[in-house]
Parts: structure tokens; sequence; C-alpha cells
């Protein structure tokens, strides 16, 4: 279309008019200027391009309508991006709803480092300059029996890391079978090509030998790595080495060993009800001279990524440039610590940090739970039944293992998939399952004091 006097383009009102407007003044009481006149600019640009469409209908020139859509771009711009979340999935690390939630000490302690300034690198005690990585270092020492600690951004750093300060330029041996793929398409294989290590690939998918290490091990060997399969299973005709013979094969051959735990187990399995899984104690027990693990899967705190294991191993690691690339701020670390000490006490630990507490919700509690879930749900007149159920683990840790449940099912009058896509763009979003028609809610994954929110929720998204 040409720009003729009868271009309908022509019409659209003058930014500053509509700006003069008194269907604009309460917007310009609450918004700066300059960005409401950007934002009118934002809705002329779509308009003038709907308008040099065939067939398109007159633009708009009442000063109310561009108001109407300025305030709605307004409310979508300042709305956050990440926003609170209702899991309830049934799914206790949901890597895409931010894994482990905190314990109540670990939110206190990063509120208080973030609201004033800390002794990050600064030394109390001699007035000097202090090192960041080394708050939380005496608490992984008592509760781990490592002789030292280093704490990164996450487990996948962690493992660049020890790779590219032990193996760069040299071989690592890493059997088949643990080539694995971790979140995002990401892979070991990969991950040591970045990290500088040459990988020497031994051993077949489901079966690798001790003598397949020692034919593997040359004067080029640096390290031997176990990857634990924390996210897969292999059953079947299937053989693996335990990280003791392999230490002792390492060791025999001057190459130290190296484990990816992943998950960060710090109490035994068995305590959370959990299949054999292994703790981080366990495996450097067992002879890991390195080992890497998260802290925001089993461990239960925020993201970030552990490196245990010898002193001089971890020293060298420290003194790394990429070392820096990789640290962690002081709120990361105030939340660790913070659920690091809980650890000291077991029982509380299991008390009071997120993850545990919901792997450890026993079937009575959780089928009042649902039960009052679903009470509430039929007040509101909405179709709500009590069924057996499963909740999962998730966060690629402890695979194949799902936990005993009691879910609410919710009947919707209309499509599942629409009341779903409803309740995730609600706010707050609810993430729920459907299976077999209708609406899951698993009470395993929802906070106590989420619940009447859960069923105000449902109620705003059935109605809709």
């Amino acid at each position: 279309m040409n720009e003729t006097d009868g271009d309908a383009r022509r019409a659209l009102p003058a930014v500053e008019r509509l700006l003069g407007s008194a269907e604009f003044a309460p917007l310009l009481a609450e918004a700066p200027r300059a960005l409401v006149a950007d934002l009118i600019r934002d809705v002329q640009v779509e308009l003038r391009a709907a308008l040099a469409r065939p067939g398109a209908a007159a633009a708009p020139s009442h000063a109310e309508w561009y108001a109407t859509r300025v305030a709605a771009e307004l409310a979508t711009l300042r709305r956050p991006s990440l926003r609170p979340v209702i899991n309830a999935t049934g799914v206790i690390l949901h890597t895409n709803l931010g894994r482990a939630p905190l314990a109540a000490s670990a939110i206190r302690a990063l509120q208080e480092a973030a609201t004033g300034y800390v002794n990050l690198e600064y030394d109390l005690e001699t007035g000097g300059r202090g090192s960041r990585y080394a708050h939380c270092v005496a608490l992984l020492q008592r509760l781990t029996g490592a002789e030292d600690a280093l704490v990164v951004n996450n487990n996948a750093a962690a493992l660049v890391l020890a790779l590219n300060t032990h193996a760069n330029g040299r071989e690592a041996i890493l059997s088949r079978g643990e080539l694995v793929e971790i979140g995002g398409s990401f892979r070991v294989a990969d991950i040591m090509a970045r990290s500088g290590a040459r990988l020497v690939e031994v051993g077949a998918t489901n079966r690798t030998h001790l003598g397949d290490y020692r034919a593997a091990l040359t004067p080029a060997t640096a390290l031997v790595l176990k990857v634990h399969r924390s996210n897969f299973r292999i059953s079947g005709y299937t053989a693996d080495v335990g990280v003791g013979q392999l230490a002792r094969v390492a060791h025999e051959a001057g190459a130290a060993l190296l484990h990816d735990l992943g998950s960060g187990l710090l109490l035994p399995a068995a305590s959370l009800g959990l299949p054999l899984e292994p703790s981080v104690s366990e495996a450097l027990a067992e002879g890991a001279d390195l080992l890497t693990l998260s802290c925001d899967k089993l461990l239960g705190g925020p993201q970030a990524g552990i490196l245990l294991g010898r002193a001089p191993l971890i020293a060298a690691c420290r003194a790394n440039p990429l070392c820096r690339a990789l640290r962690v701020d002081k709120l990361t670390i105030a939340a660790l610590a913070a659920t690091l000490e809980l650890y000291l006490d077991p029982a509380r630990a299991r008390a009071e940090i997120p993850v545990l507490r919901m792997l450890l919700a026993t079937a009575p509690e959780l089928a009042a739970r649902a039960g009052r879930i679903a009470d509430a749900l039929r007040l509101q007149g909405i179709a709500a039944d009590v069924v057996a159920g499963e909740s999962a683990v998730g966060g690629g840790a402890v695979p194949d293992h799902t936990l005993p449940s009691t879910h609410v099912t919710v009947t919707t009058r209309d499509s599942v998939a629409a009341a779903e896509a409803r309740l995730r763009r609600g706010d707050p979003a609810v993430l729920v399952r459907i299976q077999e028609d209708t609406l899951r809610i698993d009470p395993r994954t929802v906070a106590a004091t989420e619940e009447l929110e859960l069923v105000d929720a449902v109620r705003a998204a059935l109605a809709s």
C-alpha cells in the first residue's frame, strides 16, 4: 500500500497528543513518561503492520483504546519472568522448577547476606584478605571426612575444573557404560573435551571389567574417571567395577580416581527410604581421590557444585585460573553453609530440609492432606476424588524409583488440557499432571502453606 492521503496509517494519533490526554494521566503517574511513550510507539508499530494488510479495519483513534493497550503492555513488562510456582506434580527434584527448595534457615541466611555486607573475602581475625572458598570447608570436612573441599557453581563446573586441572593434555579413562548425557543435551564426553582431557573409552555399554582399565593405563594417564549413573539404570547382562577396585588400579599406575557422584547424598540412602545409592562419605571412604557432587539435588541446598578429596588435588583446583570463572557468590555460600549446618544433626536435617521431608512423608500424612484438598475442592463445587498414586524423586537422581503417594483427581467439564493450561498460566502458576483424562494433584510436593492457594487456583481455572 502506498502512503497516500487515504492511507489508514496516517490516521494514527500522534504520540504527544496521546500523552497529553486525560486517559494517559494515570499511566504517567505510575511510570516514566519516556517509557510510556516507547510503549505507545510499540503499539503503533503493530498497528501499522496490521493496517498495511488488505482489508484492514480503520485505525483506532480514541485515547482510551491506546491507554488500555499500553496499560496491558506495562503490566506484562513489570511482571517478573521468574516467579513462584506451586509444584503439584509429585516430582520432588523438578529440574525445570529449580530443583530443591531451600530450608527456612537457608532462606534466612540468604536474606541476611543479601541485605548487608558480609566477610566474603575478608578475614575478621587477621584483618587481611580472606577467601570465599573457606566458608564451607570445615562443615564439608566434618560431614564427609574429606581432607579439603571447594565449592563452584554446579556439578558440571566441578567436573570441568577437576579435569582441566589434573588431566589437561593427558588421558582420562572412562567406561563406555558411563558416557552419560545430562540435562540440556550436554554429554560427559563433550565436557571432557572442553576441559582439555583426552577421553579413553574402555569396556562395552553394558559390561566393563577391571582388566579393561588395566589395559588402557599408560604413562599418559592422569585420571581414571567414574561417573555415577544417577539418571538411568542398566540392567540384565551387566558388569561394573567398584570405586575401591578402580582406586587401587589407578594408584598402582600413578593416576588418580575422579568420581562424579552427582546427586550429593549426605545421609545413608536407607535412612531416607531410598534404594542403594552411594553417599558422599561412602564414596570417599572407598578410595576416590576427587569427588564431585551437586548441591541442589538430594543434598537439598542451592545450585552449586562441590569438589571433595585429597588436599593437594583440591589446592591445585583452587589455584587454577578457571576456578575464578566458576566461583559462587555470597548468596550461594550463605544458603549452602546453612543447609550443611543442618546435617550436623541428621534428625534435624530430615525434619527441616524440604527435599528430605518430602522423601520421608508417610502414607497416612499424604492421605490426610489429599483428603483435605479434595474436601476443599468439593466445597467449591468441583468434582474431586482421592486415589492411590506415585511420586518421583526426579532431578536425575534415583532413576526408576517411585514413592507411593495419594493423589487428588479433578474432573473438568471441558478439555483437561485447557484446564491444565489455565492453571499453568495463572497467578500463582500451578503445575499438575494429566492422567486418565483427569488433573492429578500430588500433595507430596505441595507445601502445607500452599494448600489454600492451590484450591483457589483450581477453582479459578475451572470457573474460567
